[in-house]
């Protein structure tokens, strides 16, 4: 759900004065092809930065430029250490003059190389850890439809059997590649000044798999309040919704099972792998296929849905669905799994179900048709959690503070 992130409030005076409106910021990002979340994230940060005064200098690649077998070939080589990126990385700040580079994505164009640039020339790094790609060649944990965590602690090229990476040997011989490299050459703890992990549990994981835990600080995604003053949140219909991929780790086919025998309506927004199969499958008539939605539309879903389901059976980072549910005052049904099981209280602002269980996801739901008030009452936690934590005011706080332990990070390195 895009859209202009604008904040009226001045910065807060509890920041230091560097960390105000003169900070100019290099952002780096290494688009999808399919644009996600990360790059949502990497606009709504880029742009709350700039409505308080930043200069912003972006630097940004897009995996829309490989193609072909050569193009592939060389990108797969290069993804570990590429000349090409350091340089043109090193130009970049030559002629930026930015104080600190927030890089989010930097796989497969950009790579770990833009490290060394930014180390030559000086310049603090603060990395947004989106998912877990430094540290699994799938980059999701998971493998077979299952949480998988060997290459947490162990090789990463056991990836390789099983073609972990796009189920591709090759590819995945190149991904396991560039995370031993650079787990030996320990260029996670020496290169980056802080890491943003999404969440505790993500913080724990990176920390099992060798980062350190005092470079790495938690901030959650944040989005733009969508409800206007005096907007009715309370006036919900009979209906689940989900939002989202449609694709085997989102948790669909547990949830399609789930809704066999179920009489509450579930509305399924959103694209993937699985939407066509899904469409020749689905012989429920309390399923609702909606395909692909625009942001009006999804919040007219949110603000009009009973409550939220979110099955996935991975370890996911911080959905943007969540914060987006949560200002909506929509209370979220999820898998007792990862970072959802951190961000979601259960009882509180939702419920928890065993991951990849049909049935117990069923009778939640059913629970929560049943107990409109307890239904109702999550809802409104959910909205006060929303403007205690995801409002673009509250990460921006957070993000001056990680950016200045990163500037204090860079100074103490730089002592003789």
């Amino acid at each position: 759900m895009e859209s202009k992130v604008e904040i009226k409030s001045e910065c807060s005076d509890e920041l230091p004065e560097a960390m105000k409106n003169n900070m100019t910021i290099g952002a780096l990002h290494n688009e999808y092809q399919r644009k996600g979340g990360e790059d949502l994230v990497f606009s709504n940060e880029v742009n709350l930065l700039r409505s308080l005064g930043h200069s912003i200098k972006e630097l940004v690649v897009t995996n829309k430029t490989i193609s072909g077998i050569v193009g592939k070939l060389r990108v797969a080589f290069n993804v570990s250490d590429s000349v090409s990126s350091r340089e043109k990385v090193a130009q970049f700040l030559a002629r930026s003059d930015v104080d600190l580079v927030h890089i989010h994505n930097l796989f497969p164009i950009l790579t770990p190389s833009v490290y060394d640039a930014c180390v030559e020339a000086e310049i603090p790094v603060v990395q947004t850890l989106h998912n877990y790609r430094t540290i699994c060649p799938g980059s999701l944990l998971m493998r077979d439809g299952k949480v998988c965590e060997k290459c947490v602690t162990g090789s990463p090229y056991q990836s390789v059997l099983h073609g972990c990476y796009r189920d591709s040997q090759i590819g995945t011989l190149a991904v396991a590649r560039m995370v031993n490299y650079h787990r030996k050459s320990n260029t996670w703890n020496t290169k980056v000044n802080r890491f943003i992990a999404l969440t505790e549990f993500a913080k724990a994981k990176f920390v099992e798999a060798g980062f350190d835990p005092k470079k790495i600080a938690v901030k959650p995604n944040f989005i733009p309040d969508p409800i206007s003053p005096g907007t009715d949140l309370n006036k919900r219909n009979r209906t689940a919704l989900f939002v989202g991929r449609i694709s085997q780790e989102k948790g669909i086919r547990t949830l399609t099972r789930a809704w066999k025998q179920m009489s509450l309506e579930l509305v399924i927004a959103g694209d993937g792998p699985l939407l066509d199969s899904l469409s020749s499958t689905n012989r429920s008539g309390s399923i609702r296929l909606l395909g692909p939605q625009s942001n009006a539309q999804i919040s007219d879903l949110m603000l009009n849905a009973r409550f939220l389901v979110m099955p996935s059976e991975w370890y996911e980072g911080f959905p943007m669905v969540l914060a987006e549910a949560f200002a909506h005052g929509l209370p979220v049904l999820a898998s007792r799994l990862g970072g959802m099981r951190e961000i979601i209280e259960n009882g509180a602002t939702g419920l928890h179900f065993e991951a990849g269980n049909a049935h117990d996801l069923s009778e939640k739901a059913q629970w929560l048709l049943d107990h409109s008030n307890e239904c109702r009452r999550m809802g409104e936690n959910a909205r006060n959690k929303y403007l205690a934590k995801y409002t673009p005011r509250k990460n921006y706080d957070m993000l001056m503070r990680i950016y200045e332990e990163a500037a204090n990070d860079q100074q103490q390195n730089a002592l003789p």
